[in-house]
């Protein structure tokens, strides 16, 4: 007989396909009538002898090699969803699937939001980074209609795009000098050698260290303001993280000028110079600024935002087995352990040995509190490297992400008109948004 599957002609044995009686094909050898024939194609051709199917030419190859071998195997580049729909449509069942492919189709079906990082990273990362290139765009956009808009627009993308011009990287790295020398003299000002003790024992900063820090606030204030200035939209530029991090970074120092003002004109109040010192101390945080000029930290931090749900587990595990181990220890080295005692002393024992820190302040004695100590050991780095994995592959998605948009991002010119348009294929963006929507709702 003749098959005919969307244009894709071919001939086929009557004896290869009573080999499957109950498949769509194997049925049509036991029709008597065209009415019964048309129950099971979409159409045929008595003269010819020929059965046409509206169904897709390029998966029936399958079809095929499943009559000539009995086996059904599935290509890595497959859809598993579409591929199962037409093999139920032909009426084969997914147990006549190869022993080579049956573990990875089924994997891919029941877990479909679980890819292959290395193969797919490209595809996703183009897909994914498709929005954020679209709201780039429109805020680039926004300027348009603004006052003094294309200067507005240049000082934006200098600013906050290093790498995009040679003002930008300029200026980059001035910002990555001043906050690596604040971080510096905030270290130097707390050795010995450095520190200064005003006539009633109070210390005081040193005051070419506190030169370095006025700048710094300057600079930092300074590139707050010119950011905020040049923002396409005022009332979303606090929503970005990282200016959030450009304001609390300066927001001690003010807060602690304002404290140190207080505190002078009302000495009853001289509580609040404790506030100003632990105020100082924030300053270690503005080594987050170099975030806004690194794509491996905000890589680091989107893996973060990300996988709540993998360090949700680590903690889990680490809760379940620093407990389990705590009471086993202190059952037994209570009586002859002081630093295993009580309850409490054993979760510290136990989160520094199942984090493989071991500081060795408290140890335990006898032998089976040492066989505990082994087993709460092992099973910490078992513990600890079980979500490593996925998190790692979640860095590397984002990291590859954000190379990718942050290319996009350079490789424009708004003044003289765009050097290259980002370009993206829409049916692959179209298919990863309906994949979304249908995971969505096979969850709901």
């Amino acid at each position: 007989i003749s098959i005919n599957v969307g244009g894709f002609k071919k001939k086929m044995r009557s004896n290869t396909l009573l080999r499957f009686p109950e498949t769509r094909l194997g049925k049509l050898l036991s029709c008597h009538s065209k009415e019964s024939i048309l129950e099971l194609c979409d159409d045929y051709d008595d003269t010819k002898n020929e059965f046409y199917f509206d169904r897709n030419p390029e998966l029936f190859p399958y079809v095929l090699h499943f009559y000539n071998t009995g086996k059904l195997h599935v290509m890595g580049e497959l859809c598993v969803f579409s591929f199962s729909q037409e093999i139920e449509y032909w009426g084969i069942n997914e147990f006549f699937i190869d022993s080579c492919c049956s573990y990875s189709y089924h994997g891919r079906k029941m877990e479909p939001d679980q890819e292959k990082w290395e193969e797919q990273s490209d595809q996703e990362s183009t897909t994914s980074s498709f929005d954020e290139i679209l709201a780039f765009y429109n805020d680039a956009s926004k300027f348009d209609k603004q006052p003094f808009g294309n200067i507005r627009r240049q000082l934006w993308l200098a600013l906050d795009n290093p790498g995009y011009s040679v003002l930008s990287r300029i200026f980059s790295v001035l910002s990555i000098v001043v906050v690596l020398g604040s971080i510096v003299t905030m270290c130097l000002n707390s050795l010995p050698d450095f520190q200064i003790v005003d006539s009633n024992g109070n210390p005081e900063e040193d005051p070419r260290f506190e030169i370095v820090e006025h700048f710094g606030i300057a600079w930092f204030t300074f590139e707050l303001v010119a950011r905020f200035a040049v923002a396409p939209d005022f009332l979303k530029f606090f929503k970005h993280a990282l200016n959030l991090i450009d304001l609390m970074s300066i927001l001690p120092f003010y807060i602690t000028l304002i404290v140190n003002l207080v505190v002078e004109s009302s000495p009853t109040l001289a509580n609040l110079g404790r506030v100003a010192q632990v105020l100082r101390l924030m300053r270690i945080f503005r080594i987050l600024k170099l975030a806004r000029h690194s794509t491996g930290l905000r890589s680091l931090g989107a893996t973060l935002k990300y996988s709540y749900r993998e360090v949700g587990l680590l903690l889990l595990y680490l809760s379940v087995g620093i407990s389990i181990f705590s009471v086993v220890a202190y059952t037994i080295e209570k009586e002859e352990n002081e630093g295993l005692a009580t309850i409490p002393a054993c979760w510290w024992w136990a989160t520094v040995s199942m984090t493989t820190v071991g500081y060795g302040d408290v140890v335990p004695g006898s032998t089976a509190g040492k066989l505990t100590a082994s087993a709460c050991i092992l099973a910490g780095i078992l513990v600890v490297v079980l979500p490593i994995t996925l998190i790692f592959n979640k860095f590397s998605h984002f990291y590859r992400r954000q190379k990718q948009l942050e290319s996009a991002m350079r490789s424009c010119d708004f003044g003289d008109g765009m050097k290259e348009v980002p370009s993206i294929n829409l049916r692959d963006y179209y298919a990863y948004k309906v994949k979304s929507l249908m995971a969505s709702l096979t969850n709901m």
